[in-house]
């Protein structure tokens, strides 16, 4: 579908100057990209505004311009569009020039503070035990079916976003499981996505570098239900004092989850450790490979999602119960010495407590805790002593350390941090501005029987220093370490 009226279909247009009936070649929105016969689309960004590249994108040929605002002069051989905001439109065209192909499968969309990554992984790895090519878009990787590509976004762009859709649907896939972040959704990346059912996990302080306060943050969540059409469902946490919230304004059909309450779908926790939990859903017991309560909660709700999906209940839970979650989300290393190490993505208040008080319930009370954590650089820095006291609080050990400081001094990062660790803490804590040598101090001051709990980066393998990301992997470092014990 590449004749430009048929492109700018359900498009809110203002007013228009020119031929509509082009044929694009492509649509764009970075003027760098643009080359004869594309449709350039001028966004308004948060750091560039794309009204100011449009006589530059029609220099490289493009034939069309879709933006906010009409320059001053309009040149006779191009086609102008003017829209209510561009990039709305930007999803929206993306869609029709990718013949819409979320429309032909089955679009899952997990957002919330913490277990996005988890849950939607989860979700991809259910459907294809049960049968089904599924399509995955996480933090972590993009998945066609068995074929990977590497993740630049948690949520791409929306060019990318419908083309990736496309080439799953031509490749049979039935299934989308995606992560919906705050900031793709406040910067209209899902524009123009079918979306048959929209999750929410739980959310806490975070991204506040963007989103300037928590009634924002909020809001950004709950625009995603609040678009859904009328046909899809809406799964929100019970259990989370804003779940309510969330699906107050949605057309959608309203479904909750819980392990506290009676509602549409429910577990009771039966028992947690280190190995595992097993939960008691809809009157079958079930032993899961993933620990945590947090963990029980991403698990109920791909039973929910599932279910809501018409698929076997007993098939559901015999497929979760084999599932062992996404990288580097508290991933298990264990050495020949006892040592146990758990890398962990936690890089906010909450999730860092939630990590924390589940290895504190693993605990005997014999063995120490010995936490490595830092705060990434260029952003939310409110959360930096919250974290360190979260982290003081709950282990015998903490090492602050760099996590990935962008533009920042990490060592300033680390003196932040240090403001929320009390008096009578401090001797609990050791500053190692450099991250592998912070994890290794941390191991060799281990015990046999004491844990380790890396946290911050997960499934990162690089380490973004003064605009360059120079390869590390907390795992990597983990495992050589452990080598040299042996």
């Amino acid at each position: 579908m590449n004749i430009l009226k048929d492109i700018l279909y359900k498009v809110s247009i203002l007013s228009t100057s020119g031929d509509m009936h082009l044929r694009i070649m492509d649509i764009q929105f970075d003027s760098r990209k643009v080359g004869p016969g594309s449709l350039f689309v001028a966004i308004s960004g948060t750091q560039v505004d794309g009204h100011d590249y449009m006589e530059a994108a029609l220099e490289k040929g493009a034939l069309a311009i879709v933006c906010e605002r009409f320059p001053e002069e309009l040149m006779d051989d191009v086609t102008y569009i003017q829209v209510q905001d561009s990039a709305q439109a930007l999803g929206i065209m993306a869609g029709n020039f990718y013949d819409n192909p979320s429309q032909k499968m089955k679009v899952v969309a997990v957002t919330g503070t913490n277990g996005k990554t988890t849950t939607a992984t989860l979700m991809y790895q259910l459907f294809m035990g049960l049968g089904y090519k599924s399509g995955l878009f996480s933090t972590v990787s993009v998945f066609i079916g068995e074929e990977e590509l590497p993740a630049t976004h948690t949520t791409p762009d929306a060019l990318q976003l419908h083309h990736i859709m496309s080439e799953m649907q031509k490749n049979g896939v039935t299934h989308v499981f995606m992560e919906a972040s705050s900031h793709a959704i406040v910067q209209k990346r899902l524009a123009g996505l079918d979306i048959d059912i929209a999750v929410f996990s739980n959310i806490s302080h975070d991204h506040l570098d963007y989103h300037r306060t928590f009634d924002e943050y909020i809001r950004a969540k709950k625009a995603l239900f609040d678009g859904l059409k009328a046909s899809a469902f809406a799964l929100s946490n019970l259990d989370d004092k804003r779940g309510r919230v969330m699906l107050q304004n949605t057309r959608a059909k309203k479904y909750y989850y819980s392990l506290q309450t009676i509602t549409d779908f429910r577990a009771k926790l039966l028992s947690n450790s280190m190995n595992g939990l097993e939960l008691d859903i809809e009157g079958r017991q079930v032993w899961f490979r993933l620990p945590g309560v947090f963990n029980a909660y991403n698990l109920l709700s791909c039973y929910a999602v599932a279910s809501l999906l018409e698929e076997e209940e007993e098939e559901i839970l015999l497929q979760l119960s084999s599932l062992r979650g996404a990288p580097g989300r508290f991933e298990l290393l264990k050495s020949a010495t006892g040592v146990s190490a758990i890398v962990d993505y936690a890089h906010t208040p909450d999730a860092l407590e939630n990590v924390l008080k589940t290895i504190d319930a693993f605990r005997t009370g014999a063995e120490q805790l010995i936490t490595v954590v830092g705060c990434g650089g260029d952003r939310d820095a409110t959360k930096r002593p919250e974290m360190a006291g979260i982290a003081v609080e709950w282990s015998e050990k903490v090492i602050f350390t760099s996590d990935n400081p962008r533009s920042e001094d990490p060592e300033a990062i680390i003196n932040e941090m240090k403001e929320g660790v009390p008096f009578t803490a401090k001797k609990k804590v050791l500053s190692i501005t450099n991250r592998e040598e912070a994890i290794r101090t941390a191991i060799m001051l281990a015990n046999k029987g004491d844990l380790v709990l890396i946290a911050g980066k997960g499934h990162e393998n690089y380490q973004e220093i003064k605009g360059v990301k120079h390869h590390f992997d907390d795992r990597e470092v983990v495992l050589e370490v452990f080598k040299q014990l042996n």
